[in-house]
């Protein structure tokens, strides 16, 4: 069970961390990236302690990026195939 139900709006962007954070009660944020919601993940965690949230938005106010326009989706990039010996 979450610690509490979050709206997106109620979140703050985080430049350097480069994602959505909320102040957890032991100190430290609970983060969730723009790459995370987009792929309709709805729980930020606290990187600090157990605690974790659930974050309440709309998924297609963040399939408005680039990768959508492109008609790429969700869809990962050209990536190479990793070797492993």
């Amino acid at each position: 069970m979450s610690y509490d139900d979050v709206e997106i709006e109620d979140m703050e962007w985080n430049e350097e961390l480069q994602a959505f954070t909320y102040p957890c009660p032991c100190g430290d944020l609970f983060q969730i990236t723009k790459e995370d919601l987009k792929l309709g993940e709805e729980i930020a965690r606290c990187p600090s302690c157990s605690l974790y949230i659930t974050v309440i938005y709309n998924m297609e106010d963040f399939l408005g990026d680039s990768d959508h326009k492109n008609n790429k989706g969700l869809q990962p990039s050209k990536q190479q195939p990793i070797v492993v010996a």
